[in-house]
């Protein structure tokens, strides 16, 4: 099976090195998709940048090309256009074969990657003792996208869930605990330890012997006091079977496996402080044990430090994440590390990274890439809140989707059973919630709005969950009628039918750029245009009352793997599809 991309670029790559000669070999041909099919399917963009560099006009540049390039029946025309750009429209020969082999293959014509890297990806991280709100789903959602595409590729993906399960509010929290006779968590829910962490701030605020006694509470901890401790892991196991829960009916791939709190790194910070200092990395600095990585500075043009070890000898979040970086290519072999958190941590990730390579840690071959996110605002565009302005918690959103989702089935279909709708209605309601976040470019800010991601048109999941249902139902009549579809290579005659092989072969450059850039808009919008391009052939191009028996089981067939690329994208996105709805 050949991969568009790839054929297309390699082809080109060979025709520029013998037009031009081989200190070009190598060359980037800059084969992307078409924007405009009337153009073309493909286009090659080359030629600009190469007539720079060897001083001729881009479209004899173009022109020399053309006349090395061997592509064989793969393509029925080759043109260029404007000043020297190369459109490529495919042969119905090449992809009527194309289409028959990617029938067959579960992976619908994407490869592994070549190159398989290590990858820790960096994600969700929720505080221990507080519950999960509307600011974790972000990461939560677009970590959980990303680590499926990776993993689809072949590369091996480490699951880090960085939970906040360390540090000086809890101290504060044991220390209230004791004080309210409260020696384990018991039955204690979530939402209750979220109010006695509320009430332990109030208090460490307010009472000074309380605020002393909690700072005593933190040593205890840190040194391996029993009964701290004890306290402590009461608290962590309340918060993750909360995230537990949280994780299972977003349907996101994280488990008890993936989770590595804070308290993970406590022994590393030491050795890591030790590091840094003996080689000469950090220095000191008003008494703090310092990095200070070139091209970061202050309002005043003063440098910003990365304090690895306070001045009373404490650790804070820089030594942290430095230990696990460390810990990340030193001792798990990562090759590529993401860090999925909201764009205010930019500078800080910078930092981290420019102070892991100062220490050695990451060199070349080793990719280290903070994946930043906006935020999710409500339809006043100020951050989303609840009526009465308080944080949306994660688990109302969550019970308001399935609802909503539940209403919408009930009143589309009332005749199933409630069973049905029920199992419907929650890959209609989470696989809104998804999407509506997926679909936008995940450095923007968007609005939430349950209206716009619950609607059947548009860019949105239930649009392309229906569209995958509706040729589930086209299925089901041609089962009934004896009907089955045609093997081997899919004739293509409509227009319409030619426009979705297209697509359809484009697949595997949408996965590869999400995997590249880290943006699962892409696939997205990738998936939006394949549903698209689906309504419109089903409207103009009959399959079952097509009249025509073998025509009827090419258009199925095709029909057929439309269905199997929405599945397959759509669950690199985390949302199920279902036969009906």
């Amino acid at each position: 099976m050949i991969d568009v991309q790839t054929a297309l670029s390699s082809a080109f790559s060979a025709a520029i090195a013998a037009a031009l000669g081989n200190d070009y070999a190598g060359t980037d041909p800059v084969v992307r998709s078409s924007a405009d099919a009337s153009r073309g399917d493909w286009q090659a963009n080359f030629a600009m940048s190469l007539a720079k560099r060897i001083g001729k006009p881009p479209r004899a540049v173009a022109e020399a090309v053309m006349a090395e390039l061997k592509l064989g029946d793969m393509v029925q025309s080759v043109e260029i256009a404007g000043p020297g750009f190369v459109n490529i429209r495919l042969s119905d020969a090449f992809l009527s074969r194309s289409l028959g082999a990617i029938a067959a293959d579960p992976r619908k014509g994407v490869p592994e990657a070549t190159r398989k890297d290590m990858v820790a990806v960096d994600y969700s991280a929720p505080n221990v003792a507080k519950e999960m709100h509307v600011g974790h789903i972000r990461s939560t959602i677009i970590g959980d996208a990303i680590s499926r595409v990776l993993a689809f590729q072949g590369h091996t993906v480490l699951r880090r869930n960085h939970l906040g399960d360390w540090g000086t509010q809890f101290g504060q929290l044991i220390e209230h605990m004791v004080d309210e006779g409260l020696d384990s968590v018991g039955e204690h829910a979530i939402g209750d330890l979220n109010e006695l962490y509320r009430a332990s701030k109030v208090k460490f605020d307010a009472d000074p012997g309380f605020a002393e006694r909690a700072r005593k509470r933190v040593v205890a901890l840190q040194s391996g006091d029993a009964e701290t401790l004890r306290l402590w892991r009461a608290l962590i196991a309340e918060s993750k079977r909360h995230f537990a829960k949280i994780y299972k009916q977003l349907g996101v791939l994280l488990d008890e496996g993936d989770y590595y709190g804070e308290s993970f790194y406590n022994d590393m910070l030491g050795p890591t402080a030790e590091e840094l200092a003996s080689s000469g990395v950090a220095v000191m600095s008003d008494g703090a044990l310092c990095l200070f990585p070139e091209g970061f500075k202050g309002r005043e043009g003063e440098p910003v430090p990365l304090i690895v070890k306070k001045s009373d000898g404490g650790y804070g979040y820089d030594t942290t994440d430095l230990a696990a970086i460390r810990h990340r290519i030193r001792d798990l072999g990562c090759t590529r590390m993401v860090y999925v958190t909201d764009s205010r941590q930019k500078q800080h990730f910078d930092m981290i990274f420019a102070g892991a390579r100062m220490a050695g840690w990451l060199k070349d071959g080793i990719v280290a890439e903070h994946t930043p996110f906006g935020a999710i605002l409500g339809e006043d565009g100020k951050p989303f809140k609840t009526r009465a302005g308080d944080t949306v918690r994660l688990t109302d959103l969550i019970d308001e989707a399935l609802k909503r989702a539940f209403d919408i089935v009930s009143e589309k279909s009332p005749q199933l059973p409630e069973v049905e709708r029920r199992s419907i209605a929650q890959a209609i309601g989470i696989g809104a919630l998804k999407y509506a976040d997926l679909s936008n470019d995940r450095i923007k800010d968007y609005v939430f709005s349950w209206e716009r991601m619950l609607a059947f048109d548009g860019n949105t999941a239930p649009y392309l969950q229906n569209a995958y249902v509706r040729i589930k139902g086209i299925f089901r009549k041609a089962t009934d009628a004896g009907v089955t579809p045609a093997q081997g290579p899919i004739a293509l005659g409509a227009p319409e039918e030619r426009a979705l092989a297209v697509e359809i072969l484009r697949f595997t450059d949408a996965v590869d750029q999400v995997s590249r850039s880290l943006e699962p808009h892409r696939l997205c919008t990738y998936l939006y245009g394949l549903a698209s391009l689906f309504h419109g052939f089903y409207e103009k191009c009959p399959v079952m009352s097509a009249t025509d028996p073998e025509l009827k089981r090419q258009r199925l067939a095709l029909c057929g793997v439309v269905a199997d690329t929405l599945a397959l994208g759509l669950s690199l996105l985390g949302i199920e599809v279902m036969d009906q709805m």
